[in-house]
């Protein structure tokens, strides 16, 4: 008997949460956010709306979740992960159907504030949180595992609703109504299973974990981080990368269109580049446990340099639908910048004295970069007629931005080896 229920307490219930999570990201993020370039076009040809003014729409989501981001701290604290959850889809839900009945930019622009504030609480920050409390060993590679969801999602959603975009008029209305129902369903199984915490049973025991060069140390308390001045470089730089990124992924479909690439081999790209995405973003967790940070953050920062100047070269004819492909590749490799590299940093540079304040703050500064240079781009190209300019400027930026982490993450190990020896004498 006594064998018996040992056999029956075998299941992990750390994998069913890693499960829903994956689930979470790849509908929230996958359905709701990487296929958005593809209604650009079709939604401010359909309204007569100026791209530039629709792109706003963008900027208030963003800025919703820079500003609901600075408090996760505090609100997981005070309502647990399930409560945010429920309150993250509802704000979906009701994104998506404002989208669908939209008539003018106003009523985008409310869309936007309730899409951030959902994805606020059901993608990057959340997955963060969650991982870091469920999972004690190789929390690069799952949380990579669960965010690369969103390349599958996004893969998926993007087969699901060119077709009914593509049938032409108002089409695009009903898209966002089904994505509504998609996360309507989705949500109910989430909540059903999902656990805030886990139990003793639930908390699987710790084996000895093979050689990492990822960090998971104590920490610094926030009253001090947020005293050091490396927490302001930091800030600074995951500004930058949000803002310089999101500008140009987030227009690259409505580019490849401009530049006269027919629309579907524009959603192949788009496909392509959302299953590769999951690869990487898995990819990029896993390097980041064997080689460290400054490895794995020099990797996705140099090559989102090389994507841009390919969607420079981009052109009608066969070398430029080349390119296209190449970008749509490895674009792919840059974006885990924007996600996964965010709780890393929180947890590398800072530890877990503060985790979810310094990862609510990160995402903050991440997503206002978003705010920023969604617009920035859109009103680039509303001047210049393309989005070359807008490439190259993004370009240098970068740059900059790849010198200042390596002052960043040498000025912050540093720190934490003189804490290390402090506490050892």
């Amino acid at each position: 008997m006594k064998e018996i229920v040992r056999e029956k307490k075998t299941i992990d219930y750390r994998w069913v949460i890693v499960a829903l999570s994956f689930l979470m990201v790849m509908i929230c993020l996958g359905f709701c956010s990487s296929p958005k370039s593809l209604f650009i076009a079709p939604v401010t040809e359909a309204l007569g709306i100026d791209r530039g003014l629709f792109s706003i729409n963008d900027s208030l989501r963003y800025i919703a979740t820079a500003v609901i981001n600075v408090f996760f701290g505090t609100l997981i604290g005070r309502f647990g992960a399930k409560k945010l959850i429920s309150a993250g889809f509802l704000c979906l839900i009701l994104s998506q159907l404002l989208y669908s009945f939209a008539t003018n930019v106003i009523v985008f622009y409310l869309g936007g504030i309730f899409l951030g504030l959902g994805l606020s609480w059901t993608t990057t920050t959340m997955v963060g949180a969650i991982v870091n409390k469920w999972c004690k060993e190789n929390k690069g590679t799952i949380m990579g595992a669960v965010l690369a969801a969103n390349g599958i999602g996004g893969a998926i959603a993007i087969q699901v609703v060119t077709p009914i975009i593509a049938s032409g008029g108002f089409g695009y209305r009903n898209a966002y109504r089904l994505i509504a129902l998609i996360l309507l369903v989705v949500c109910a199984i989430i909540l059903i299973f999902f656990k805030n915490s886990p139990s003793k049973d639930d908390t699987p025991m710790t084996k000895a974990a093979k050689k990492s060069r990822s960090r998971d140390w104590p920490g610094i308390p926030y009253a001090r981080a947020i005293k050091m001045p490396y927490f302001y470089c930091a800030l600074i730089c995951i500004f930058m990368t949000g803002l310089i990124l999101q500008s140009v992924n987030g227009v690259a479909a409505a580019h490849m269109r401009d530049c006269g690439l027919d629309p579907s081999y524009v959603g192949t790209v788009l496909s392509i580049h959302s299953l590769v995405l999951a690869g990487f973003k898995f990819l990029v967790g896993f390097i980041y446990d064997k080689c460290g940070l400054r490895t794995t953050v020099n990797i996705c920062m140099f090559t989102s340099l090389i994507v841009m100047i390919l969607l420079v070269l981009i052109t009608d004819s066969f070398v430029g639908k080349v390119f296209a492909m190449i970008y749509g590749i490895f674009s792919s490799l840059a974006l885990p910048l924007e996600t996964i590299m965010l709780p890393i940093y929180a947890g590398d540079l800072f530890g877990q004295s503060s985790f979810n304040k310094i990862l609510g703050i990160f995402v903050s500064f991440n997503t206002a970069g978003y705010a920023v240079g969604a617009p920035m781009i859109n009103f680039i190209f509303d001047k210049f007629g393309s989005y070359n300019p807008g490439f190259i400027l993004c370009a240098i930026l970068m740059l900059g931005v790849i010198i200042a982490v390596q002052i960043l993450i040498s000025a912050a190990h540093r720190y934490q080896r003189e804490a290390e020896e402090a506490a050892a004498r």
